[in-house]
């Protein structure tokens, strides 16, 4: 015969009405660390753009009107302003801007890069196409860039030697940061 225990019902019951309730807690839980991450995040994002307007306006603009460049502090640290500079190139411009840097010798700083995709297990395929190429049928992406590290550089060398560097060409950016070197 067969018992019904309804008290091992119940209790079973009662497990999993709590497990619910812990699952809807963590949920809860999560919920609230995601809002305050976000809300984190937001403060961080704010406390770095008042970093960067002292850093890049505020300090800058107060020691160019007092006709200073640099500046030792009684604790030993210095602060001293220094020109930072920024490029791109934009989409639309890429063939014009190539050929700028071309036609000054600057031809160099453009990477061609080649690559062709091969699936699973199409190593020897691959092998093959390194030392065949086109032969293989296959067709190659061809990319043409310049890295924006070196380009970045390219601007501050041409710049302050007094070169020009086409702004209808690159979206060029020039700029103070403060530097703090402080006493250790």
């Amino acid at each position: 015969m067969n018992n019904i225990d309804f008290e091992q019902d119940q209790r079973a019951d009662l497990d999993s009405v709590n497990e619910a309730k812990n699952l809807s807690d963590q949920v809860v839980k999560l919920t609230t660390l995601e809002d305050e991450l976000a809300n984190k995040e937001m403060e961080l994002k704010e406390l770095k753009r008042k970093v960067e307007l002292v850093s890049g306006e505020v300090i800058p603009t107060m020691m160019q009107e007092m006709n200073i460049s640099t500046l030792k502090l009684a604790d030993g640290s210095s602060v001293e302003v220094k020109p930072v500079y920024g490029a791109s190139i934009p989409i639309a411009k890429k063939e014009e801007a190539f050929k700028w840097l071309r036609d000054n010798g600057l031809g160099d700083l453009i990477k061609n890069e080649v690559t062709v995709a091969f699936g699973r297990n199409e190593d020897t395929k691959a092998s093959d196409y390194a030392i065949l190429a086109k032969g293989q049928g296959y067709e190659p992406v061809q990319k043409l860039k310049v890295e924006p590290m070196t380009l970045k550089a390219l601007v501050r060398e041409r710049l302050e030697a007094g070169q020009e560097m086409p702004s209808d060409l690159f979206n060029l950016f020039t700029g103070n940061r403060t530097k703090i070197t402080r006493n250790k």
